[in-house]
């Protein structure tokens, strides 16, 4: 009955009302993100969405925005509940708005579309859609579905230190968030990253039950192979990949946004353990070297080493979702590598593009060329049907471990990359504040979105939308914006 007669409502009628409707939620989570409107979270999902997925029967040179807590924002879940029987939209439909704003001059010379159905997976608009282009960082929502499936969400990142036969070895793990910074341990994100002072405190407790308080200290950072710099070369957007580094090689007590970075953050990791460790009563011998477990442990010849002591990051999901909300480079590189290791594959960046590669075609989205984790690579290629499909796989109740590739994604106007876009001055774009949510791509030239929308109509739809050599990045930003708000403002059925 409720259907019917809101189907009868004009459609200008039934925008002004979702419109009013979503500024009213909007406002309420803002006001009540503390509690959450759509449950409590667990590993930084909400639970509740994880829950349901699990419980549901399975059908037959980019920016790093400030970090915060994602407001509760209406469940990623809920239209594939609770609109699963609207109408879907219709092609024509769909090509009657969005064919005209693709036109668009602001979007360069080159420009792809594609738009899915999230419960049944069919396309419902495509642009070029099967074409390859530069994806930016919407390539991480890809780095993110390939980690998960490699190794799930509930999978930590350890940092550990062992005992080796002429002092102790600090073995970095891969967990670019560990934090030398007790004081803030993370008090915004959920849950706290590991401390590298707790992980001083362990080993010297360790220590001192043996009576030593004086060591060699070896740090260890074999377990990536291949070159440590980003293709690209040095840039205060990520720094040198290795294994062992501590707050992602930032030089200053920043979180977020470029910043210089340690040109070797591994020793630079090594000098602040030694540093804490000396706080806690041990003094370490000398400057900390690089070296090997194997050569430097008991494990040499064969035997076992004794670890002293470990710290492990948060869960996979957690990382999955603040490296999605913040286009965190640093973060998306780490697991590319994770996905490698996970996979058989050398942990380099050839190793992981492999790994990335392999996994996302197990997934049924095939056609991506993957250089890198991050998307700072050009050499990067992603048709715009393979991030919209992603985004329909990540909804899909088959793929529950993939979840976190929705729930870290920006919600626009609120959180990440997005809190500084619609809603502020373009009429156009206001309409999809608190609504969509989606993964930005920025470099230069180059501007992408790919994320998910639900429509007038209760119908939960995945996008992407790429552009090439575009000349002014506020302004293809823009376009990019008014294509996803017009998906979600739209019942689009003609």
């Amino acid at each position: 009955m409720v259907g019917e007669w809101w189907r009868s409502v004009p459609l200008e009628r039934r925008r002004t009302v979702r419109l009013v409707t979503v500024s009213a939620m909007a406002g309420l989570a803002v006001a009540s993100a503390a509690v959450g409107a759509s449950g409590p979270w667990e590993a930084g999902q909400r639970k509740a969405e994880r829950e349901r997925a699990a419980a549901r029967p399975a059908p037959g040179d980019e920016r790093q925005a400030p970090a915060g807590t994602t407001p509760a924002a209406p469940p990623v879940l809920a239209a594939l509940d609770g609109g699963a029987g609207a109408r879907q939209p219709t092609e024509d439909g769909l090509a009657a708005v969005l064919d005209p704003l693709l036109k668009d001059s602001a979007l360069g010379d080159d420009r792809s579309a594609a738009v899915y159905d999230a419960a049944t997976g069919r396309q419902l608009y495509g642009y070029a859609q099967d074409t390859a282009y530069t994806p930016a960082s919407t390539i991480k929502t890809a780095t993110a579905a390939a980690a998960l499936s490699a190794l799930g969400p509930d999978h930590r990142i350890e940092t550990a230190v062992m005992a080796g036969n002429d002092g102790i070895v600090l073995v970095g793990g891969g967990d670019p968030t560990l934090t030398a910074h007790p004081g803030k341990a993370d008090a915004a994100r959920q849950p706290a990253s590991a401390s590298l002072q707790e992980l001083a405190e362990a080993t010297a407790r360790k220590l001192r039950e043996r009576g030593t308080d004086h060591v060699k200290l070896t740090y260890d950072t074999s377990l990536y192979s291949g070159p440590a710099a980003h293709p690209i070369g040095p840039n205060d957007n990520i720094a040198p990949v290795t294994p062992l580094m501590a707050d992602e090689g930032r030089l200053d007590d920043s979180d977020h946004g470029p910043a210089a970075r340690s040109t070797d953050p591994a020793a630079d990791a090594a000098k602040k353990f030694a540093e804490l460790l000396d706080e806690q009563g041990v003094k370490v011998e000398g400057d900390p070297s690089s070296g090997t477990l194997a050569d430097k442990g008991k494990g040499k010849g064969g035997g076992t080493a004794e670890r002293l002591a470990a710290v492990s990051s948060p869960p996979l999901s957690a990382l999955v979702e603040r490296a999605l909300t913040n286009s965190d480079n640093d973060i998306a590189e780490a697991l590319a590598r994770q996905t490698a290791l996970g996979s058989g594959q050398p942990a380099s960046f050839e190793g992981a593009a492999k790994a990335v590669t392999a996994r996302l075609d197990a997934l049924g989205l095939t056609g991506a060329r993957i250089a890198d984790g991050s998307g700072l690579d050009r050499a990067d290629q992603v048709p715009a049907a393979l991030l919209a499909k992603l985004l329909v796989r990540a909804a899909d109740p088959a793929h529950p471990e993939l979840r976190p590739v929705l729930t870290g994604l920006p919600v626009a106007g609120f959180s990440g990359t997005l809190s500084g876009r619609y809603g502020h001055g373009d009429d156009d774009g206001a309409a999809g504040r608190g609504v969509v949510r989606a993964k930005t791509g920025t470099l230069t030239g180059v501007n992408t979105l790919a994320g998910t929308a639900v429509d007038a109509d209760g119908r939960l739809l995945a996008f992407a939308f790429m552009a090439s050599g575009t000349r002014d990045a506020d302004a293809a930003q823009r376009v990019l914006d008014r294509l996803a708000t017009s998906v979600a403002s739209c019942g689009c059925r003609r």
